[in-house]
């Protein structure tokens, strides 16, 4: 099993670029499927998990070609032409591919069949079936979960779906079954998430109406070839953003991260704890929005977080623990029950590892409770989560004696190179195979 072996930094200095947006490189090269034309992606996440959606994509019948790392060229096969594959699609550990892909799928003329690794076999996938049948999908899941069998040739129909939990996943999966519906599809939101396939079906020449929380696509005729530049992934960006909050003694830099505002509670919710962040440089990255961003030492102390909040920052409550834990006072969350049901149990996880460092806290049924203090030296077993192994390898800049994390294969699926860049500023983690 791989692990990591991290020795107490003292701090960390400097700068850093992170690798690309996952949820833009997964929606790139799936939209560049189906699109008419040749579609250029550059930035594109080399991770596992957005190369498994390039491997689903090419057993689909689409030509895709890697010229250069960080660079692929998607030869669209237009909006009805995909293929038969010649077996079931291997999401391995892609969440976000295997609910996407249900919802393109949903309407192709074959059958289809997904499937992915132990975590990902898991996890549920009812939430994305129930919409898509009430569209007129024909899906199995097995006891809610996968495989998932989509049964070809389903006459889709619009529909307008009030989601009972704020999920984009869910959300983009009904919205990419709209694109084959007869009628406008339209999904209503409880809390704003993140509009990544609203902003890039726009890129591709889709009518679609988002605002205040509620998307409406409008079925095209055919979707257009588009330039798609990446942005860093704010959600990797995360790990250096608590990790200079708890551990920078100057200004500390990220560049080039997209500041989605679907995306950025996390900075929100920092800020309420007393950090000091700044946005500066802005541009924008095709229908993107990017920045720098410079965080100052600070105090952190303990806070409530507001619960409008938890949608925007659902993939950095991982690292958000470990700023609570070193934060003055007590941090709760709540209305956070959606991280049950990540790659683990997010709660559970984040509790015991906290615990085995002597960091006191309360699970909660949606949330957990953490009072800051001393961080002490452990053992931490990730359950393969590739954000537990990452957030707890930045808890070691205030941890007063060594940490092992286990089972950390899986951080290639979102951070390839994150102990090498995480080394370079400071951190001192040594991987073991």
């Amino acid at each position: 099993m791989s692990s990591y072996r991290v020795t107490p930094a003292d701090h960390i200095a400097g700068e850093v670029s992170v690798p690309g947006d996952k949820s833009i490189s997964h929606r790139a090269v799936m939209f560049g499927a189906i699109a008419s034309g040749t579609t250029h992606v550059e930035g594109f996440l080399e991770g596992e998990d957005c190369l498994a959606t390039m491997r689903a994509v090419r057993e689909l019948g689409v030509e895709v070609e890697r010229p250069a790392p960080g660079e692929v060229v998607v030869r669209g096969a237009g909006l009805r032409g995909l293929s038969a594959p010649s077996s079931d699609l291997d999401m391995g550990n892609a969440g976000t591919a295997m609910r996407l892909f249900m919802g393109l799928l949903a309407a192709q003329p074959f059958d289809s069949v997904l499937v992915g690794d132990e975590s990902l076999m898991r996890r549920p996938m009812e939430r994305v079936a129930k919409p898509l049948r009430e569209m007129g999908a024909r899906i199995e899941t097995s006891d809610g979960r996968p495989p998932v069998r989509i049964t070809g040739g389903a006459a889709l129909h619009g529909i307008r779906y009030a989601m009972p939990v704020a999920s984009a996943q869910v959300k983009s999966a009904v919205l990419l079954a709209g694109l084959y519906a007869q009628g406008e599809t339209t999904v209503e939101e409880p809390a704003v998430t993140r509009d990544h396939t609203e902003r890039m079906l726009q890129s591709f020449g889709c009518e679609v109406r988002a605002r205040g929380g509620v998307a409406t696509v409008h079925p095209p005729t055919a979707l257009q070839a588009a330039r798609i530049s990446v942005p860093g992934d704010f959600s990797s960006a995360a790990f250096f953003i608590v990790a200079a909050c708890i551990g920078a003694r100057a200004p500390f830099t990220i560049r080039g991260v997209g500041v989605n505002p679907t995306r950025t509670g996390l900075l929100e919710m920092l800020a309420l704890m007393g950090a000091d962040l700044r946005l500066i440089n802005h541009r924008s990255c095709g229908a993107e929005p990017v920045a720098d961003i410079e965080i100052r030492p600070a105090t952190l102390r303990g806070v409530r977080v507001p619960e409008r909040l938890v949608p925007l920052a659902i993939d950095e409550f991982p690292a958000f623990f470990i700023a609570a834990a070193c934060a003055e006072g007590e941090t709760l969350v709540t209305g956070a029950a959606e991280l049950r049901v990540k790659e683990s149990d997010r709660i559970a996880a984040m509790a015991r590892g906290l615990e085995a460092l002597g960091v006191r806290n309360e699970v909660l049924p949606d949330g957990l409770r953490v009072e800051g203090g001393r961080i002490g030296g452990g053992t931490i077993d990730s359950r393969g989560d590739h954000r537990i192994a990452m957030s707890f390898a930045i808890a070691s800049l205030r941890a007063e004696a060594p940490l092992e994390i286990l089972d950390v294969a899986n951080v290639a699926t979102s951070f390839p190179g994150f102990a090498r860049l995480a080394n370079t500023v400071g951190l001192r983690i040594e991987e073991h195979a």
